[in-house]
């Protein structure tokens, strides 16, 4: 499982607030299904068909690595969307998993894309928030390899060299320390 850390509670900021207000809204009508802890609420590669709004407990989007492992890559809470991202995709790229007894608003997909059309704000919102956990899952992913050396190529694939001096953020994006780092591209030049 992923550190502790890289899944904090949602902060108290006025944006969470208003959005958490946006969604309350755009699902007041909706209904409510309850989940008990451990439920699956869908699997990778099931078809998006729904949107969530978490009215109460957590779900996390977990994926099982190749090793039979698993990466949890964020964690819905109350007040929130879940698995946002996936209103624009077909299928899900992870498994939805409640981390405590939960209770869902659950709207059909197309239904909750027309809302968002009708809100600027929330689709502001929306698409940040969905960059933001791409973003996450990316260095997840990068992170969950077993090699520095495989860590070092998918960071090189996606973003190139660093300019001069960025080794060092290198290092940390992937999870290694700079000299582990270092010792890897001494090996690659030589």
């Amino acid at each position: 499982m992923v550190a502790a850390w890289l899944l904090p509670e949602p902060a108290n900021s006025n944006m969470i607030t208003i959005m958490s207000d946006i969604w309350s809204e755009i699902f007041s009508k909706a209904p409510v299904r309850s989940f008990d802890r451990g439920a699956s609420v869908f699997r990778r590669a099931d078809p998006v068909r729904n949107a969530y709004f978490v009215r109460d407990g957590a779900v996390d989007l977990v994926r099982t690595q190749a090793d039979g492992g698993t990466l949890t890559l964020h964690r819905a809470w109350q007040g929130t969307l879940l698995a946002e991202a996936s209103l624009f995709a077909d299928r899900y790229h992870c498994d939805g998993i409640t981390d405590a007894p939960t209770q869902l608003a659950i709207l059909p997909r197309a239904q909750a894309l027309r809302a968002l059309e009708d809100n600027a704000t929330a689709m502001v919102a929306l698409s940040q928030s969905a960059r933001e956990v791409q973003a996450l899952r990316t260095r997840l992913e990068v992170r969950a390899l077993k090699t520095i050396r495989a860590r070092l190529e998918a960071y090189l694939d996606l973003y190139g060299e660093p300019d001069r001096g960025g080794w060092v953020r290198v290092a940390d994006w992937i999870g290694v320390t700079p000299a582990a780092l270092y010792r890897e591209l001494a090996k690659r030049r030589g």
